[in-house]
């Protein structure tokens, strides 16, 4: 009987190795299928890629052709600067001239870059009066170029400016829709420079998670890896998994991205409790549990009511004046038929819900009692108060 070179050996227990690795991967990604078959969501969707991004730009700029409209020179001084500096540059000298023009209005125009824009692509951008100016409408945005963070010109925007609303007044009466005084060229801002970024020559790319957690970044990447049938994913922190990229794929960097991003995976939440105080809007996630508590609700209610009655002197009375006497009538209501819930432990979201819309409980006496309950050390969750 022959026996295998040492060097076969050796090729044999590596591959033994890597084989039983992919196993281990395979059924850790079917470990988590059954519960992702029902509820799962595109990587794409819940991750951002490294380089692509979009990069916010922003330009002053001056709105023309304004029906009265516009800027009062006298309250906005810069905007008389601006169309003095604009009018020089175009060879009109208005120094020591008094402008009373009401057709011109300042305004500051912003865009967004985004992500690879060619050189000659055109962007939308929002125009939005700085002065005392009551409308844009039929007014005309003259050469503006856009600025970046670095303080570089990106993009140059110019043309006419629709808005959603109008302002029409009288002596008597105003009539305004939505706000006349912000409006949006669409298509009106022609990239200049381009924002150079090679993600092809990357060997490593970082996906970052919107929505940071360890459970979902660890899916990300048992998916990923068991797609690829190699460990090539691996989480680093709650908001990012880096991608070594495949020596085989380096020049096929697009196509290996959308290969994975339509990849499906379930993502996990925290327990948490959103409140907004100013609407009284509670959202609540479907992690969020109550141990054993007592929840009892009752209202003070007071009512004063004023029903002045007027006192009228006797005929002919040549003393007497007619006076308004107050009336004052106040009510107490304590309501005391307050009622008592017992909320058992690990109750759930709609159970929760349930058992405070059976009390009666409106969104501000819930914003008060899920607090009282945290307070007691019964709600599983975080709140976070706007």
């Amino acid at each position: 009987m022959s026996s295998l070179p040492i060097r076969c050996i050796r090729c044999l227990a590596v591959r033994r190795v890597a084989a039983l690795m992919l196993l281990a991967t395979i059924a850790a990604l079917a470990a988590v299928q059954p519960a992702a078959a029902q509820y799962s969501v595109r990587i794409k969707d819940i991750v951002d890629i490294e380089g692509v991004r979009d990069n916010l730009l922003v330009g002053y700029g001056l709105v023309v052709g304004l029906n009265g409209s516009g800027d009062s020179l006298r309250n906005s001084p810069f905007t008389e600067q601006s169309l003095i500096g604009m009018l020089e540059r175009l060879g009109v000298n208005t120094r020591g001239t008094n402008l009373r023009t009401k057709n011109v209005a300042a305004v500051m125009v912003t865009g967004t870059l985004t992500p690879y824009a060619a050189q000659g692509t055109r962007i939308d951008a929002t125009v939005s009066a700085m002065g005392d100016a009551t409308s844009l409408l039929g007014g005309q945005l003259l050469v503006t170029p856009l600025i970046g963070a670095d303080g570089e010109v990106y993009a140059v925007a110019q043309g006419p400016v629709a808005t959603g609303g109008y302002s029409a007044s009288g002596q008597g009466a105003t009539v305004t829709k939505n706000i006349p005084t912000g409006g949006r060229i669409s298509g009106g801002a022609i990239v200049e420079r381009e924002i150079v970024f090679s993600l092809a020559e990357l060997p490593v790319i970082r996906m970052t998670l919107r929505n940071p957690d360890f459970t979902t970044a660890q899916r990300i990447a048992i998916a990923i890896n068991a797609r690829l049938r190699r460990a090539a994913a691996q989480p680093t922190d709650p908001s990012s998994v880096l991608l070594t990229v495949p020596a085989e794929r380096r020049g096929d960097i697009v196509g290996l991205m959308t290969e994975l991003e339509q990849l499906r995976i379930e993502p996990d939440t925290s327990a948490r409790v959103v409140i907004d105080e100013k609407s009284g809007v509670i959202v609540m996630g479907e992690n969020v549990r109550i141990s054993t508590v007592a929840v009892a609700q009752g209202n003070l209610t007071v009512r004063v009511t004023e029903t002045p009655q007027v006192s009228q002197p006797n005929a002919f009375s040549e003393t007497g004046q007619t006076t308004v006497v107050p009336r004052t009538n106040i009510q107490v209501d304590e309501q005391s038929d307050r009622r008592l819930a017992l909320l058992p432990p690990g109750v759930t979201l709609q159970e929760l819900v349930q058992n405070l819309n059976a009390l009666g409980v409106g969104p501000r006496d819930m914003i008060t009692i899920l607090q009282s309950i945290k307070t007691a050390g019964a709600l599983q969750a975080e709140i976070f108060v706007h």
